[in-house]
This record gives C-alpha cells, sequence and structure tokens, in this order.
C-alpha cells in the first residue's frame, strides 16, 4: 500500500509533514520536500499576494519536487453581534490587564475558505497534491483542481466522512486520530464524542474505503510509523514533531511550551478560533475552559484575541496563544527537517 501512495504523490517516502499554520512557511516544506517526503504548505491564513509569493518560494525551491498545499472548507458563518459582545465583555479583564482596548480591534475572519480567486493562483503553479480540512470544497471548485491533474488528499475523523470523501472525489484519506494537534478535521457532525484515537480509527477506514489512508495523530517517531503501516496505513502524516525543527517558525513561547512539562497536557479548545483544535493547556484555556459557548464561530473569535496575544508575547507568554500541539512531543527535537523525515522513514 505505501509504494502505491509514494507512486501515488511522487515521493520516495511515505511521510507527509502536516500543514501548519502559524507557525511555518515554504522553508519547512521545502526541507521535507527535499529529504524525500511530502513537504506542505498551510494556505487557509494567506491572501492572495502572499499566497502567490510562498508559491513561487515553493515551487523555485522544490525544483520539481512534489508539495502539498493546503486549504479549509469551511462556511463562513453569519456575524451575530450579540455573541461577539459577549466574547470581548468574557475577555475584557485580559484587555485591562494588558492595556488593550478591544472596542478599538475591528471584527474579522483571519481564515478563509478555498475560492475561484485561490484556484486561479493556484492553477499558475500546478502543485503536484492539493489537499483540504473540513471537507471538499464545491464540486466545480474541485474539478477546477482535478483538472491539472492533481492528486486531492483530505481529513476523515470517522468512517462516514472517510466514505464520504472518497465518494465526493478524494484520492486518498487522511485519518485523523484524536490526539493530533490543531484543528479537528471534522465536517460531516460538530460531535467530539464521534471521535476516536489514530489507531483505533485507521483499521475502520482501512476497512470502509479503497482509496489509500494516511494515519495522523500521536505518531512521532520510527516506531509509530511502523505501528500505522502495520495497521494499514499507505503513509503517514507527522505535525507535532516538526514544530522545533529549525525551518519552521514557531514562537518563542510556543517552542518553551513544547521543551517543557506542560506539553503533557493538551486539550481540544474552541477558545482561539471557535472551532475545537488541540493545544497545550495555557492560562485562557484554564480560566475560560478550553470548550466555551460564548466563543465566536469559526473562524471569528481570533480577531478579538490578537491584541491578547501579541500583548503576552512581548512579555514571553504564550498564555493567549494558540499552542498547537498534539498529545505526543517525545518526538519534537531543535533539528533540521531532513534529519527528522529521515528518522521518521526508518519505520517505513
Amino acid at each position: 500500500m505505501h509504494s502505491t501512495l509514494t507512486q501515488l504523490l511522487g515521493i520516495e517516502l511515505p511521510i507527509i509533514q502536516a500543514p501548519m499554520a502559524g507557525v511555518q512557511g515554504a522553508a519547512l516544506a521545502v526541507a521535507v520536500s527535499h529529504a524525500g517526503a511530502l513537504g506542505s504548505l498551510p494556505c487557509a491564513m494567506l491572501g492572495g499576494d502572499a499566497l502567490r509569493a510562498e508559491l513561487a518560494a515553493l515551487a523555485a525551491a522544490t525544483q520539481g519536487r512534489p508539495y502539498n498545499v493546503n486549504f479549509f472548507c469551511h462556511t463562513p458563518p453569519a456575524p451575530d453581534a450579540a455573541r461577539e459582545a459577549a466574547w470581548r465583555e468574557a475577555l475584557a479583564p485580559y484587555a485591562r490587564e494588558f492595556g488593550v482596548d478591544l472596542a478599538a480591534v475591528p471584527a474579522g475572519a483571519g481564515r478563509v475558505p478555498f475560492d475561484g480567486a485561490a484556484a486561479d493562483v493556484l492553477e499558475t503553479f500546478r502543485p503536484r497534491v492539493v489537499s483540504f480540512h473540513f471537507g471538499l470544497p464545491s464540486p466545480a471548485l474541485l474539478a477546477r483542481v482535478k483538472a491539472w491533474g492533481a492528486v486531492v488528499l483530505s481529513s476523515a475523523t470517522t468512517a462516514d466522512e472517510a466514505c464520504w470523501l472518497e465518494a465526493h472525489g478524494a484520492d486518498a484519506v487522511i485519518a485523523q486520530g484524536l490526539e493530533a494537534g490543531g484543528h479537528r478535521g471534522h465536517f460531516l457532525s460538530p460531535d467530539l464524542t464521534l471521535q476516536q484515537g489514530t489507531f483505533a480509527l485507521l483499521p475502520q477506514l482501512v476497512r470502509a474505503v479503497r482509496c489509500p489512508v494516511i494515519a495522523a495523530g500521536g505518531i512521532a517517531d520510527a516506531a509509530g510509523v511502523r505501528a500505522a503501516l502495520a495497521l494499514g496505513a499507505a503513509g503517514v502524516q507527522v505535525g507535532t514533531a516538526y514544530l522545533l525543527c529549525d525551518e519552521a517558525t514557531t514562537s518563542a513561547p510556543h517552542r518553551a511550551a513544547l521543551a517543557g512539562e506542560g506539553a503533557r497536557h493538551t486539550a481540544l479548545t474552541n477558545l482561539f478560533t471557535g472551532r475545537p483544535a488541540r493545544g497545550i493547556v495555557n492560562r485562557l484555556m484554564r480560566e475560560l475552559g478550553p470548550i466555551n459557548a460564548i466563543a465566536p464561530a469559526f473562524p471569528l473569535a481570533t480577531a478579538a484575541l490578537a491584541p491578547l496575544r501579541a500583548a503576552a508575547q512581548k512579555q514571553g507568554s504564550g498564555d493567549f496563544s494558540p499552542l498547537w500541539s498534539g498529545q505526543n512531543t517525545s518526538g519534537c527535537k531543535a533539528v533540521p527537517a531532513a534529519q527528522l523525515t529521515r528518522a521518521l522513514a526508518a519505520g517505513a
């Protein structure tokens, strides 16, 4: 199976570096691709000009090697003034502490779903792999991506989601276990009780679909890679282990948290964006509760938090930052990404 995946993606090693918005740019993806795996670029937070610049850098530096570009497929929510006001009221004590005027902070999304403008930019570069989170784009947009021969990946957190993705055009499915850091990829149901650990979910997806299944969540070393492949995975996607790599842009407070004892305690939280995502528990999560109904719908929670995050980081604190991390940080090492990729590949 893993030779099938490597042929499909045009890579040598059955390893995908997870796209991680906010902690990487093209440099990490380039390093992983040069090591023979699939480097990924997160694009959900990039405007048109930034997307074009990052893709140009990625295409030039990878020198013909495949790379993956990743987008979100959420439906933007309608603004809710009452909910936004309640959210800002909950944040008001912190704003006073840091001298931040929340009234001067405009509301905004910060993350946009894949659309025609992004497809226009992508078509110039025609990346080998395009991946999506929260389902798939509209049939028309997906057809545009497939028209230039791109391989399409998307995340599934249940067997039902995997079957839906395969039926709607995904060429391979990423089995995102509950251990994984960052945003949950669920899209058919918001019920978190349906979520399973990687090694419980993976065999179910392997049985449910015909396309290759890629394991993600809690895989941090060669032994984890071997275990995933033994359970039928065609390859693995690894994110958290890359966060301390030289090429990552992970902030100093985030790096310190990953290297500290606190990294043992992660939780799903909707505080930072409005959608459940796994990160290291910090002050905001402890004091407001990791899941709080007051937080505006994804991705509208981000705007009011931005100045608090910036103010705290100036003091060296990550207490108001999304310290995204999976449950297994044992593979986090301050090494070049190529070195980490080769170490992971020993399991394949």
